[in-house]
């Protein structure tokens, strides 16, 4: 018989070291995805992290226009509404699109609800923590879809995602933007702020480039024939 491989001692080590650590960070996550399964969100990793005066106003799902709901899903996330959390033909893309080397064509190929767990779990980072992180997104997500209907997860990620300096939430995108209400998002508004949604720090909605100013037109050309699905009825 074949002898079976010895797990080396150093890997023992730091498992019997970071296994009451593991199993603690499970619980409480356990508990949170309970929780704010009805709770609003107070800080997302993100807030903590970035320097500027936090701006934020929890909007409940009712009171978020349809044309933001439509927006996002058109420019973010087209199938939504019906996949169990991944859109793995959009990953294998993204995958050989980074592949190229060419920066201006990188994109993550991430969909609302890894979104949505990136932005409620984890931190943001870069080089190795960037990979440690998408690999934690995968059971985070998996998570998310089974515990949350697609209306809380869409409601979490409008009312928590970064939307300009210290700004989160469409709420607060909206009264800083347009000096209106979630509720009260035209067409076209709503398609500027989404359109800011991968650089908000470098885009604003008021002052959207020609490239961007086009394709926010098509966006809104787009949603006047999107409706939303029954799961995500208000």
């Amino acid at each position: 018989m074949q002898k079976r491989t010895k797990i080396p001692v150093w890997i023992k080590t730091i498992w019997t070291r970071t296994k009451p650590i593991a199993i603690l960070l499970m619980q409480l996550f356990l508990l949170f995805t309970i929780v704010f399964r009805v709770v609003p969100i107070p800080l997302s990793p993100l807030m903590v992290l970035r320097p500027s005066p936090i701006k934020k106003e929890w909007v409940s799902y009712k009171k978020i226009n349809k044309n933001v709901m439509v927006a996002a899903m058109t420019a973010e996330d087209p199938h939504f509404a019906t996949h169990w959390g991944f859109e793995f033909e959009a990953m294998v893309d993204a995958v050989e699109d980074n592949i190229e080397g060419k920066k201006k064509h990188l994109r993550g190929g991430s969909t609302i609800s890894q979104q949505t767990a990136k932005n409620v779990f984890l931190f943001p980072g870069n080089g190795i923590t960037r990979y440690i992180r998408k690999g934690l997104e995968f059971p985070l997500t998996a998570w998310l879809e089974l515990m949350w209907n697609k209306r809380r997860i869409l409601e979490v990620y409008l009312n928590i995602i970064e939307m300009g300096d210290g700004i989160y939430g469409i709420e607060a995108a909206a009264q800083h933007y347009y000096k209106t209400s979630a509720a009260k998002l035209t067409a076209q508004q709503a398609a500027s702020i989404v359109i800011c949604f991968p650089n908000p720090l470098k885009r604003n909605p008021l002052k959207l480039t020609p490239r961007l100013q086009k394709r926010r037109n098509k966006y809104v050309r787009w949603m006047a024939g999107f409706k939303l699905p029954a799961n995500l009825q208000p």
